[in-house]
């Protein structure tokens, strides 16, 4: 986030704040009575403190901007109601620039109405008590022209924030987006290097042989098929047990479908390891005919999902699962 130094603002406004109490105290010779301006001394003190220390580091309090509003519409009414508009006062109109400080302080906390109104105050108050041509000679403007500036740099420092976190948003997310696409390269990458060593020896194999091939060698490129197909489709289900439980289930004539939905995709790999052991044990196990290996939705608590169906009569076609019995159903649990 783009931001001006907190202690360089501290530093400047403690500076000029001082330097306003300063003229005030040396000035208390002029007003008929010193009285209403220590009152106005002291209130300047007190709401310059509260804006400088209270709140957030960014944005005033709603309460304290109104606070300050009142006190910058209270402490010119203290301070010319003890002085003669028809006299040069010097210094003793010290609060004309102190207004202004402590309303450049509220617009730089992000209280811009309240600046404007206090400045306006002054203003108004200034042309009752004296003349138009008094917010000229007094200050006035140059308080107004000080809110203008604070509420233009904060304007400004507010959009250059926004811009940046903009900027390092679509920074982030151009990140996560090449590297999911690098993740999809090297696992293509890998998945056709794996398909290669499987299918590679049975291709040459059968292009010695001009495509004539044994049954006991169709059934051999049946089984490498159906592997290859698992690295597609059971993408996340796949380990090197599980894939040697698949193979044997396959070697004794059985049909295993492995069909990886993206439902164990955040699950820790300690959590998926245990699964996947549980997977490779159920498929080693079972004498189905059939088998099935699923992954559940996210919202299941079940992880897998696997059935056995077995032909009612042996040699039965399998084409047909409504006509083959469940030898088991078992539901690996997420959880351990």
């Amino acid at each position: 986030m783009i931001a001006i130094p907190r202690w360089l603002l501290l530093v400047l406004a403690v500076l000029f704040s001082t330097y306003h109490v300063m003229l005030g105290i040396t000035s208390l010779d002029v007003p008929a009575s010193p009285w209403p301006t220590v009152v106005a001394l002291a209130l300047y003190v007190i709401a310059t403190v509260a804006s400088l220390s209270v709140g957030s580091r960014v944005r005033m309090p709603d309460w304290l901007a109104a606070f300050d509003l009142a006190v910058c519409i209270v402490i010119p009414v203290l301070v010319t109601s003890q002085l003669d508009p028809d006299e040069a006062n010097g210094y003793a109109t010290w609060y004309v620039a102190a207004v202004g400080t402590l309303m450049t302080i509220a617009a730089a906390r992000r209280q811009i109405l309240a600046a404007w109104l206090g400045v306006l105050a002054l203003a108004v108050q200034t042309v009752v008590w004296d003349d138009l041509f008094a917010l000229g000679t007094l200050g006035v403007i140059g308080s107004i022209a000080w809110v203008a500036i604070a509420h233009m740099l904060t304007a400004a420092l507010g959009t250059a924030a926004r811009e940046t976190r903009r900027y390092a948003q679509a920074e982030r997310e151009a990140a996560e987006w090449q590297a999911a696409q690098d993740a999809h390269v090297f696992e293509g990458r890998a998945r056709l290097a794996h398909t290669n060593r499987i299918a590679a020896p049975m291709l040459r194999r059968i292009a010695d042989r001009g495509g004539v091939l044994t049954p006991a060698q169709r059934q051999e490129c049946r089984v490498l098929e159906a592997a290859i197909r698992d690295e597609i489709r059971g993408r996340m289900l796949l380990t090197d047990d599980v894939r040697s439980a698949v193979q044997r289930a396959r070697e004794r004539g059985a049909t295993v479908t492995l069909l990886d939905e993206g439902g164990i995709d955040e699950l820790p790999d300690t959590e998926r390891a245990r699964v996947l052991e549980r997977l490779a044990e159920a498929i080693a196990s079972s004498r189905a005919d059939r088998i099935i290996a699923r992954t559940a939705a996210e919202t299941s608590t079940a992880a897998v999902t696997v059935v056995g169906l077995t032909a009612p009569e042996p040699g039965a076609l399998l084409g047909d699962s409504d006509e083959l019995d469940v030898e088991f159903w078992l539901e690996i649990p997420r959880g351990s």
